[in-house]
């Protein structure tokens, strides 16, 4: 099996889980909610609710783009991307089990500190992107 392959499922291995759990942890936020404020909650979709992350997801990636007129696009596009790789790629050196990380050098909390620092210029180049 090529090398390429077992560092894709590795990785998959690992970040498939965590977007899952945090979809249904916002389902149970949601359904929390719901009881705090007396309403009904996210029941609609699918038995007890477990389509809510899915119809949420979905509405999210078919909403209308919107970007100002006189934004620079392709700035004002890559900047959330960059902030988003920037945070899983910080992750690379996060121990998930006992001998279960991406990636394990010598100097991992700097590492981790360096590239959580650089996820701030996704949020500047957001702002400077509409002058």
């Amino acid at each position: 099996m090529s090398i390429a392959v077992v560092v894709l499922a590795g990785i998959l291995g690992i970040i498939l889980p965590l977007l899952l759990g945090v979809a249904f942890l916002v389902l149970a936020e949601l359904k929390v909610m719901a009881f705090v404020q007396r309403r009904k909650g996210p029941d609609v979709v699918g038995s007890f609710g477990l389509l809510q992350p899915l119809a949420d997801g979905s509405k999210l990636i078919l909403k209308e783009p919107i970007s100002p007129s006189s934004a620079n696009f392709s700035l004002f596009r890559m900047a959330p991307v960059a902030t988003f790789m920037l945070s899983l790629v910080a992750r690379a050196v996060v121990p998930f089990d006992y001998g279960m990380v991406l990636s394990d050098p010598n100097i991992g909390l700097l590492y981790l500190f360096a590239i959580s620092l650089l996820g701030v210029y996704g949020i500047i180049t957001a702002g400077r992107s509409i002058n």
